[in-house]
């Protein structure tokens, strides 16, 4: 691991891709059929990981695909911060 490496990231790195599509699905069907405000906090809670993976990332990332992952974070804020009025 290089110096200036984060071992969070480290480990991200090394976690299956199909299982993290797998575990975000079942999060958002989650978030998106239990009741009012707790499936706004989810959303809201994924949101909040994924903005931080987002700045995170964000040197790396050639600028179409920061601006696709921007328009997609502000699609799931909006839709919990319906969920939670």
């Amino acid at each position: 691991m290089q110096r200036t490496q984060r071992p969070l990231l480290a480990r991200l790195a090394r976690v299956n891709p199909t299982t993290v599509f797998l575990a975000t699905l079942a999060l958002v069907l989650v978030a998106f059929f239990a009741p009012g405000p707790v499936g706004g906090v989810l959303l809201l809670a994924l949101a909040a990981a994924l903005l931080w993976l987002l700045a995170t990332t964000w040197a790396v990332q050639a600028p179409q695909t920061r601006m696709l992952r921007l328009v997609m974070l502000t699609l799931l804020s909006t839709v919990a911060l319906i969920k939670l009025l």
